[in-house]
């Protein structure tokens, strides 16, 4: 094989991974959105549902189950339900309800017509519990009546401020945004100065033995798993926060952006030393040639020159201070609240999804998937807000 087909070999190869990459990365993203988009477009059912419960034999409006175990589902068009089955005494037990889909509020959507002994409770919203009492509390009979929740409102989810999405179905994310938002900044605001003030003594002023023992030790911090952050801010951020502002809990949003700043550092570190070594030595030649001091030359001349490549350590910097879960879960306190002070818990929308997706099910799971798309614009708004800024100090 000579060299000519060796490189179409591996040309052709290079293109199909990356032509995967892309469809993968397409895949990902559309699928994310489409799940996203569900709990706005459609209700969570076409009609009531009913789960029997310690029930072997019932009939619903005429059909026989018998030891059902997963939903009944009742045709949306059946606008009347009625239920029996049969007592321990021999007696039949009947239970019969209508179903108003029209109705506004959750309560007035079922009018019960026929009730004798069962027991009606409201678990939780949309979710009606009838119960028949057994010989013991363990042996009660139930029938779980689920009514279809409506489509969310965009607005209301987005700008809403209450989330209880198992017992009142609300699904507010707008302090989650707003913590997300604030502690990413905190973040920005603790991290990005320390590690650009690093990345410009090593570049410029550190003797050559040091600064590769700094380098060497910061770079280091990058391979370090977040949750060993996490960690290190559950059990030294978070009780000198508590220690030093006199407050009951150091999980708070001062913590975690702490937490955040430190593992932001080293990717802006990295990138940023890496861009102003690769100024050229003529420019700081010509600089110090005009008279300019070394210091004034590192933040006039060599500063401005690596601007790029030091914006596209901010911007990696961000997104990970964004995107991080596991660290802002140990160490930032996750009450979903809008926050008057640093000092306050916060949750993100990270870690929402993190912490609820394993036992999130029906509209709630839906709603996960939503926050994961608010999330992904999020990071791209901020990209590009700060690729605009970069576009600007480069045309200046």
């Amino acid at each position: 094989m000579n060299r000519r087909h060796v490189d179409k070999f591996f040309s052709c190869l290079f293109f199909t991974v990356a032509l995967v990459s892309v469809f993968a990365l397409c895949a990902i993203v559309l699928f994310v959105f489409a799940q996203g988009a569900m709990p706005f477009l459609r209700a969570t059912a076409d009609g009531v549902r009913l789960v029997p419960q310690r029930i072997d034999y019932l009939t619903v409006n005429g059909t026989a189950y018998s030891d059902h175990a997963s939903f009944i589902n009742i045709p949306k068009d059946e606008k009347r339900v009625s239920v029996r089955f049969p007592l321990a005494d021999g007696t039949e037990e009947i239970l019969e309800f209508e179903f108003d889909a029209e109705a506004r509020a959750a309560e007035r959507t079922i009018v019960w017509t026929h009730n004798e002994r069962g027991t009606v409770s409201e678990s939780e919203k949309y979710v009606f519990t009838v119960s028949w009492k057994g010989a013991l509390a363990a042996l009660d009979k139930k029938i779980h009546i689920l009514l279809p929740e409506p489509p969310l409102g965009p607005a209301r989810f987005l700008f809403g401020t209450r989330w209880s999405p198992a017992s009142e179905k609300l699904f507010g994310i707008f302090s989650m945004i707003a913590g997300t938002v604030l502690v990413s900044l905190g973040a920005i605001a603790l991290g990005v100065p320390a590690a650009l003030l690093s990345a410009m003594f090593v570049a410029e002023f550190a003797a050559p033995k040091p600064a590769a023992v700094i380098r060497g030790g910061i770079e280091l911090l990058a391979g370090i798993p977040s949750v060993v952050f996490g960690f290190f801010g559950l059990m030294v951020v978070v009780p000198a926060v508590k220690k030093i502002f006199a407050v009951p809990s150091g999980n708070t949003m001062l913590s975690a952006s702490f937490v955040l700043a430190l593992m932001l550092l080293p990717t802006v570190f990295t990138i940023a030393e890496t861009s102003l070594r690769s100024v050229p030595l003529a420019v700081r030649e010509a600089s110090l040639a005009l008279g300019a001091t070394k210091m004034q030359t590192a933040w006039r001349v060599v500063l401005p020159h690596a601007n790029s490549g030091v914006a596209a350590g901010i911007i990696l910097g961000i997104s990970r201070a964004v995107g991080e879960t596991m660290a802002v879960i140990l160490v930032a306190g996750n009450s979903p609240q809008l926050i008057r002070s640093p000092l306050q818990s916060v949750r993100t929308l990270t870690a929402t999804i993190a912490m609820e997706m394993g036992y999130a099910s029906g509209r709630h799971s839906e709603v996960l998937f939503s926050i994961g798309a608010v999330l992904f614009v999020l990071i791209l708004i901020l990209n590009s807000a700060m690729l605009r800024v970069r576009r600007s100090a480069e045309a200046a």
